[in-house]
């Protein structure tokens, strides 16, 4: 009897070591230091250094504060914010790399590779653009929500894991395989931040680690519906006074054989969740007249558009892939941008929209 005690006893403890992540192998607080959220906003200093701001300490239940240092190098900093805390700052504990964005269109790869060689930093390492004064943004929030920084985890990780088309969400890792990726440009979330708000802006451009472009609005929209791999929740069209909404797009690209001109077949469906304007959608016939206003709107927008990011020398939807074949050699970088300038650009957009549901018309 004594011996199967024994046995229940050392199985319970092996049991509550689990449940509770604990090992007698590991380092002492390990999920107190890495479980924590807490995020870096860098920018330019004074004298060519950078400013590099944080919430201390990265923990729930302790009293935070925004925290701002300035240092030659991005190690000499975190550094640095180790001398103003008792705990040494751990790499992952950051998910969250904000960035300005004057300092982002000088380039940010210096930035982005002392992460990339820290080997405990998280997988979801989103890195965001923002603009204005972020800094005045983290001491008002803080003030009325101690917990800021995981508050905004929360949110990149909801938009990210939905995928709705609402906000661009973009990881460490993404970027950089973009970045590398033959014929294929990054992009990364903007934010707008002041005293009171931090608000979507749109999406930012790079050329290599270089911002040289911020897209909003109708533009943004042809980022997410051509990009996005799940859907777009909402389209709203203002020219036409609709808002189409639950939208899922197949997108064809097509290259003619020698490079000279490029046909993007967009098919669409979706819903009509709003309508302001003149024409009776419930009428067959003024319904078809509609979907072709929306066909003939998005097709010139996007035409428009593809014809900025020739002017750029940029390709975000990496349509360069599609040069390549089984038997021809490969085109380099510098052959591409080339053609990909002078190329012509037709698009095609085929919609099939679902009319608002017959209690929105009462």
């Amino acid at each position: 009897m004594g011996q199967i005690k024994k046995i229940l006893l050392m199985t319970f403890v092996a049991c509550m070591m689990t449940t509770a992540g604990c090992s007698p192998f590991l380092e002492n607080n390990m999920i107190e230091e890495i479980a924590p959220i807490t995020f870096w906003y860098t920018k330019e200093g004074e004298e060519g250094q950078l400013k590099m701001t944080t919430l201390m300490p990265p923990l729930l239940k302790e009293k935070k504060g925004p925290v701002t240092i300035q240092a030659d190098l991005v190690r000499q900093g975190a550094q640095k914010f180790n001398y103003k805390y008792f705990r040494e700052l751990k790499a992952g504990q950051i998910r969250l790399l904000f960035i300005d964005e004057d300092l982002a269109k000088k380039g940010i790869m210096p930035l982005i590779n002392m992460f990339l060689i820290e080997p405990d930093i998280s997988q979801r390492l989103y890195v965001v653009i923002v603009k204005g004064d972020f800094e005045e943004y983290i001491k008002n929030q803080v003030r009325r929500n101690e917990n800021l920084d995981y508050f905004l985890y929360l949110m990149f990780k909801h938009y990210e894991k939905k995928r709705q088309g609402e906000l661009t969400v973009i990881n460490i890792h993404q970027y950089m395989k973009n970045l590398y990726s033959p014929f294929s440009d990054p992009i990364l979330p903007v934010f707008k931040a002041d005293k009171e708000n931090f608000a979507y802006e749109g999406t930012a451009i790079f050329r290599h680690d270089k911002l040289i472009a911020t897209v909003n609005n109708v533009e943004e929209n042809i980022i997410q519906l051509i990009d996005n791999d799940h859907y777009l929740k909402f389209l709203p069209i203002e020219p036409l006074s609709v808002v189409l909404g639950e939208i899922r797009s197949n997108v064809h690209m097509d290259l003619n054989r020698n490079f000279s001109s490029l046909t993007i077949k967009v098919e669409m469906s979706g819903r009509i969740m709003e309508y302001l304007g003149n024409k009776n959608i419930f009428n067959e016939d003024e319904l078809a007249e509609l979907k072709k206003d929306i066909e003939t709107y998005l097709e010139k927008q996007t035409s428009e558009f593809m014809k900025k990011l020739q002017k750029w020398r940029v390709d975000p939807f990496q349509i360069g892939k599609h040069s390549k074949t089984p038997i021809a050699k490969p085109l380099s970088e510098k052959q591409w941008l080339k053609r990909w300038e002078q190329m012509e650009i037709k698009v095609d957009y085929s919609i099939y929209i679902q009319p608002l549901l017959e209690e929105d018309k009462k």
